[in-house]
């Protein structure tokens, strides 16, 4: 049975139709990729799923449940976790205390009241930290980060609540090739307890780390396969060589 899946998913923005009735499913523990060009619907998609956009028509089901129309803390709660192309770290907090409140999340707000999780955290703190290679910065402000070190703060911080579905909007945006490859080592691990969903325009970066692909054009599903089947695709050839 699917982890996720969406069927028939529209959303209209007064005349503009963005997503024309897109399907996707995602299984447990795996990697997948919504690639197409610039306005194709990816981002939009990935807003229905997470909760951001109520769509306009079709459902999203995760773990068996209609989400369709719950908020993204709801879908938090439920098991999933978003992180957007924006980053949204806190940057004059240090990187500690950053993985620290994405942790509390999960407390009550007895302990919280009360003090009693920063002691007991701080174990787990250290070992995000250390997971993605930001240990040495543990007491450092995020603002001196550079800016793939933040994405890759913002990722651990989406980690923090232990979701089984992580769905990351273009984290590589504005990375260098370093930080691509980097980035790239620190979401294999991830796999061992959560899927991924995951909108990127670096085609060699999502071709290595992903098991299966959908392309959007124009607000449809053109194709969804494995990485070999989409990369022999006469007609996803086709969009990538108009867009060139």
């Amino acid at each position: 049975m699917p982890l996720l899946e969406a069927a028939g998913v529209s959303k209209v923005f007064g005349k503009l139709t963005a997503l024309d009735g897109a399907a996707l499913t995602v299984g447990d523990r795996e990697f997948h990729g919504l690639i197409g060009p610039n306005g194709s619907g990816k981002s939009t998609l990935m807003k229905c799923l997470a909760g951001a956009l109520v769509p306009t028509r079709g459902k999203v089901t995760f773990i068996n449940t209609d989400v369709t129309s719950l908020t993204p803390p709801e879908r938090a709660r439920a098991g999933m976790s978003l992180k957007f192309q924006i980053t949204a770290v806190l940057p004059t907090l240090t990187l500690y205390d950053n993985i620290l409140l994405a942790l509390q999340a999960r407390s009550s707000l007895l302990d919280l009241a009360f003090s009693r999780t920063r002691g007991r955290l701080h174990e787990e703190v250290m070992t995000m930290l250390l997971q993605f290679r930001l240990a040495d910065r543990a007491f450092d402000a995020a603002a001196t980060l550079s800016h793939g070190q933040q994405q890759w703060l913002e990722i651990a911080m989406a980690l923090a609540c232990r979701p089984r579905l992580l769905l990351l909007d273009e984290p590589t945006g504005g990375m260098s090739l370093e930080e691509r490859r980097v980035t790239g080592e620190l979401l294999q691990p991830i796999k061992q307890h959560c899927s991924l969903v995951i909108v990127e325009h670096d085609l060699d970066f999502i071709r290595d780390i992903c098991d299966r692909l959908t392309v959007l054009d124009q607000g449809k599903v053109l194709a969804s396969g494995t990485v070999a089947e989409i990369q022999a695709n006469r007609s996803v050839q086709e969009i990538y060589l108009r867009r060139a």
